[in-house]
This record gives structure tokens, sequence and C-alpha cells, in this order.
């Protein structure tokens, strides 16, 4: 598996594919996708794109954490999960995030995928909300060292 720094536009056919298969394409690009701070990831096999997520210099109202970046759009392959491609993406992002002296990833997690990102380190926090047009999500997140 080799995980690489990507582009945007790299994201959007797995983000479709697996994240919002039901809406159209342009509902996975995102206006912040381009800001500067922003960063993407992904993990190939054998030269397949098959895990994506993406990273946004963006604070949650409820953290008091100086300097925070959301993670969005992780998605993987459904024949590569399970099997370690997600948890790269995640480890080589976090080695980005602190290098920019950043010390907290959070995201809006769906809750089917709350027990993955516990697994990773996340810890959940609030209430399940509904996310317009793609279900219940909890706000998930991490402290950095």
């Amino acid at each position: 598996m080799e995980v690489l720094r990507i582009e945007a536009a790299q994201t959007y056919t797995l983000r479709h594919n697996v994240l919002r298969p039901h809406q159209p394409f342009e509902a996975c690009q995102y206006d912040t996708d381009h800001d500067d701070d922003t960063f993407h990831i992904g993990a190939f096999n054998e030269g397949k794109l098959v895990s994506v997520a993406s990273f946004y210099l963006e604070s949650h109202s409820e953290f008091t954490s100086s300097k925070q970046y959301r993670l969005r759009a992780m998605a993987t392959a459904e024949d590569f999960r399970n099997k370690g491609a997600g948890r790269e993406v995640i480890h080589y992002a976090e080695r980005i995030v602190k290098e920019r002296k950043a010390n907290m990833l959070w995201c809006k997690g769906r809750t089917s995928v709350r027990n993955y990102y516990q697994k990773l380190g996340f810890r959940s926090y609030g209430d399940v909300f509904n996310y317009p047009g793609l279900g219940p999500h909890v706000i998930m997140y991490k402290t950095l060292s």
C-alpha cells in the first residue's frame, strides 16, 4: 500500500461512489477543496486509488484547541475495507497535521462507522444528529500530542 498526497479532483470518484452515490457528482466537490491549508491523502494498491480523505483547517466551535483540522469525505473502496488502507491514510495525515502545529482532528462521522473511528483513537462528542440527505452522524475528535 502506497500513501501519498493527492489532488482534490482525484478524490471525487471514490467520494461519489462510496459516500454519495444517489446524489449528483458535483455534491462530492466542496468549495474548500482548493484552500491553501487544505490537503488530500490517498492510498494506492498496485497503482489503484482505494482510499481517500480530505483535511481542512477548520475549527469546531465546541473545542478549545487553538488549531484544528477537520477530516471530511473519507472513503474506502469496498474491496479494500478492513485491510488497513483507511488507517494508513489517517496516520499519514496526522503527521502532516502535527507538522502544521495543529493538535486536534475532528469530523462529522456517520454513526455506522463510529467504531472504526474509535479504533483510530477518536472519541464521540455530543448527540447523534441527522445530516441532511446522509442520515445519522456524530462528531468525532482526536487530540494529537
